[in-house]
């Protein structure tokens, strides 16, 4: 990442690092030495992606929660910007993950061709085949189609969960309220006025009718 970008910039390139290996990143799972050293153009944005990847987030919150083949999978979506080439692809990497861990995996996609002539070592990576030009949609995105957690995890994890202690939703204010309904159900005509209370009669019984004979 080239130093004279202003500090909104380098933010930017920072926060997209996290979104595509992390899904999200909170406070905690921030590296402030690895966002220093890239800001200062010691590391690379592509340095930056690896240690990422060889974090003790990634391993906590991803790889130590999925299968070889899921792991697999999620590398290349995520650090070649596309889907695997059927289950072949899958069980390759994952044969690599098995004989030489993450690192190894994780170093022989950043090292390919493939990754170097999409992205170099200062783009971060993305999802190259989102928008495709001869369709009306891309494809779906791959934090939809691979989540971070499989079903197995989901449902001891307790996903998706209701948060709780959430704020009701306020109620309308009436002049809003009153303004929405006039739109809604337009007026005939003015509505009278209420005048003010009366008090209501008394009745007074009926008197019986004579009864003649």
């Amino acid at each position: 990442m080239d130093k004279a970008m202003d500090r909104e910039d380098q933010n930017f390139v920072i926060e997209a690092a996290y979104r595509q290996i992390f899904f999200h990143a909170f406070k905690v799972d921030r590296d402030r030495t690895l966002e220093s050293q890239l800001r200062d153009g010691q590391i690379t944005v592509r340095d930056f992606i690896r240690s990422l990847c060889l974090s003790d987030t990634f391993t906590r919150s991803f790889y130590n929660l999925n299968s070889n083949y899921r792991v697999a999978r999620h590398l290349v979506e995520k650090l070649l910007g596309r889907p695997t080439h059927g289950k072949s692809e899958e069980i390759a990497w994952s044969a690599v993950i098995m004989t030489r861990g993450i690192k190894g995996a994780v170093d022989d996609i950043l090292n390919s061709q493939e990754y170097l002539e999409a992205f170099g070592y200062d783009t971060v990576p993305y999802h190259r085949n989102r928008v495709v030009g001869s369709r009306d949609l891309g494809e779906t995105p791959f934090n939809i189609t691979t989540p971070r957690y499989d079903a197995y995890y989901r449902g001891i994890l307790g996903f998706p969960q209701i948060v709780l202690g959430a704020q009701p939703a306020r109620p309308p204010h009436p002049r809003r309220c009153r303004r929405q309904c006039q739109h809604r159900l337009p007026l005939q005509g003015a509505l009278p006025q209420p005048g003010p209370l009366r008090p209501t009669p008394r009745l007074r019984p009926e008197t019986a009718p004579d009864q003649r004979q």
